[in-house]
């Protein structure tokens, strides 16, 4: 026979929540750049999407410096607040945390790469990516979901 578990139910908070999935969307923004520096998504010189969408969002073209830096913020906001949008989803539906995060790193990837940034013109098509292109963005996203996960965990038992 085996024993019964016990869980214990915490109280649930909107801000340590959100401070978690924050504090894992960093630290998974920085997996996820680390990841695409050993498998890089795009290998032909393509324009980055995210320095892209800093000269829609300037309004002009910018040179190469401030594009960089424009682009560098963007990656990390939207990294930022992706993560503490998870980590309250993940406080009021658990549910969401599913395969330690590689679902919510897929999810983003879909969302994100294979259907707003082709529809805003910030990408190409998945369709016109190459096998190895699709296999990079999955697998950096994969990374991102995964550490984001595992650190708002931590943090959120510590909170």
């Amino acid at each position: 026979m085996s024993e019964a578990e016990v869980m214990v139910a915490r109280p649930r908070s909107l801000a340590k929540g959100l401070v978690a999935g924050l504090i894992g969307g960093l630290v998974g923004t920085l997996a996820k750049t680390l990841a695409e520096r050993m498998f890089p998504p795009r290998t032909h010189g393509e324009a980055e999407p995210i320095g892209t969408a800093a000269e829609k969002v300037a309004g002009h073209p910018l040179d190469p410096d401030t594009q960089a830096i424009a682009g560098e913020a963007i990656h990390w906001g939207f990294g930022a607040a992706v993560g503490a949008a998870y980590g309250v989803l993940a406080e009021y539906y658990p549910a969401a945390t599913s395969k330690e995060g590689a679902s919510f790193g897929m999810a983003l990837e879909a969302l994100t790469h294979e259907s707003a940034l082709p529809a805003l013109g910030l990408s190409v098509d998945p369709e016109d990516e190459t096998l190895r292109e699709r296999s990079s963005e999955i697998t950096s996203h994969v990374v991102y979901g995964v550490t984001t996960e595992t650190v708002r965990g931590f943090v959120r038992k510590w909170l």
